[in-house]
């Protein structure tokens, strides 16, 4: 029986040459037209030909998506293995340039470049979207106001963006620090209502400063295409069960916040600005570090703030059959991060096997390719 709150899941991966890491400059047509025979419309460019992203098709349960992302990592991981490239996921690309990358020749891509000029040549990061089903727009807006406060825990679970251009970032989480470049993106603002949201995405487009709302890139957002709430926060997870550990707490946090009105109902004019300082710490420390707690004003070890998730969507996840996959944040914790370990492999072979920092990052686009295909 389908228990409402139907779910998609985005991910964004990075293509590599088999030899020496660098990221491919160009698709082989062949990769692509193999790709795409496997997967069809599930698999689609990304704006630089160094990404590809794959889509779910609508699930009504985690086991749903898993099943789909590990048909589609394996087959892109066979394709990719005929053509000398490998298929990672991660946030960032570690060795890669920026400045060395061809984008895709598409007519969306070829705007956006022409739009966002430099900028659109430097969005080298790679994310996971999440959608979760919620029908009455009005309802979307009042989740999303409600949501904001989580969303620097989701990323901070998500983080796998350690390096930029062949040097440690010292941040777990790069990536976002590189896309708020971009306009229109990061936390949103709250609205007040359905017609107040509206009212802002009709003046961008009114004024032709946007052609539509897909065209708002924030951490979270009403799908235009869908009756869906998007999660755009995370970082690409390379371990496959991160990703549904996230998605399943995001769907149990929607479930519970409907469930209960009175979570985050009551805002100050400063707590966005404390969402946005949880949300660098999310981005500088990952899961290491704790989060600002905004009723004791403390740093509650980030442990004690999954704990309290999990105490919270407890109820949800009984109901959405999605214990295993939330109380995976767990194990994400007591493991590490996508980007503590990528950092810990590097700090091994730099400071214990005496590898330079290229053959140390080798080591760690090693790590991701078998690991994303795990």
């Amino acid at each position: 029986m389908n228990p409402g709150y139907t779910l998609g899941i985005e991910e964004e991966y990075f293509l590599a040459e088999t030899d020496g890491k660098n990221a491919v400059s160009r698709v082989p047509d062949g990769f692509t037209r193999r790709a795409a025979g496997v997967l069809g419309a599930q698999v689609t460019p990304e704006l630089l030909q160094s990404q590809i992203e794959v889509v779910t098709p609508v699930c009504n349960s985690l086991d749903e998506a898993r099943q789909h992302l590990r048909r589609y990592r394996r087959a892109l991981k066979d394709a990719g293995a005929e053509f000398g490239i490998e298929v990672f996921a991660a946030g960032t690309h570690p060795m890669a340039e920026w400045s060395e990358q061809t984008p895709t020749e598409k007519p969306r891509y070829e705007k956006l470049a022409n739009d966002l000029k430099f900028l659109a040549r430097r969005n080298m990061m790679c994310g996971m979207h999440i959608h979760v089903e919620i029908s009455d727009p009005h309802v979307r807006i009042d989740v999303m106001n409600r949501m904001l406060a989580f969303l620097p825990v989701l990323l901070a679970l998500s983080t796998s963006s350690p390096f930029w251009r062949k040097y440690p970032t010292g941040l777990m989480g790069y990536r976002l620090a590189a896309y708020d470049e971009l306009p229109r993106t990061g936390i949103p603002d709250f609205f007040m209502n359905l017609a107040d949201y509206n009212s802002f995405v009709d003046t961008l487009v009114s004024a032709g400063a946007i052609e539509d709302s897909s065209h708002v890139w924030w951490a979270i957002r009403p799908s235009l295409r869908y009756p869906t709430l998007e999660l755009r926060i995370g970082d690409s997870c390379t371990h496959l069960e991160d990703t549904l550990c996230i998605a399943a707490l995001y769907r149990c946090l929607i479930r519970a916040l409907r469930r209960q009105p009175e979570i985050n109902g009551i805002w100050r004019n400063h707590t966005r600005l404390l969402i946005e300082e949880n949300r660098w710490r999310a981005q500088r420390y990952g899961t290491t570090e704790g989060m600002i707690d905004f009723n004791e004003k403390r740093i509650v070890p980030f442990a004690d703030v999954i704990e309290n998730m999990l105490t919270l969507v407890a109820e949800d996840a009984e109901a959405l059959d999605c214990v295993k996959e939330v109380q995976h944040a767990r194990t994400i914790i007591a493991r590490g991060t996508s980007a503590a370990q990528q950092v810990a492999i590097y700090r091994k072979a730099r400071d214990e096997d005496g590898a330079t920092r290229p053959e140390a990052l080798q080591q760690v686009m090693q790590w991701l390719a078998e690991t994303t295909a795990a």
